[in-house]
């Protein structure tokens, strides 16, 4: 029966963990590491060995670190982008349905002085989906808006 060595970072000391699979051979390659003067080993079973570091086996991963360092979770933090500008006289004219769809006024409305009749201002007063061609130029416009392009 053969065993894996377990090394826990804070206590430095090896555990002996015994396991069922019957170890054949060991072929190992040589790896370059990022550490100065400590060689990365790789047996044939993917287990990393790293001459004076303490190692970690969780399942099928190994994390590997240099000696007398705490585990420190790794936080990638992404440099700021350039914040996009709103096109204001747009955000007054277009919104977003609950679907994600873009919706306009309909044109024809805004000059009262020609005399309209109830029925076509009642038309002119409902709102209308933008065409597809068009969410290209509307997004460029509103680059925060919620725009769901396969909603039917």
């Amino acid at each position: 029966m053969a065993s894996r060595l377990l090394m826990l970072p804070s206590a430095g000391l090896a555990h002996v963990l015994p396991t069922t699979k019957a170890l054949s051979f060991s072929s190992s390659f040589s790896l370059r590491s990022s550490f100065k003067g400590c060689p990365l080993n790789l047996n044939s079973y993917g287990k990393v060995r790293a001459g004076g570091f303490s190692q970690l086996v969780m399942g099928n991963r190994t994390l590997i670190h240099p000696p007398g360092q705490k585990w420190e979770p790794v936080t990638v933090v992404a440099h700021k982008g350039y914040k996009m500008k709103t096109h204001k006289a747009s955000a007054k004219r277009f919104r977003v349905t609950g679907r994600g769809k873009i919706v306009r006024r309909r044109a024809g409305k805004q000059h009262l002085l020609v005399k309209k009749n109830t029925k076509r201002k009642n038309r002119l007063s409902k709102m209308t989906y933008v065409d597809r061609s068009d969410y290209d130029n509307v997004i460029r416009a509103l680059p925060y808006l919620k725009v769901n392009r396969k909603a039917t």
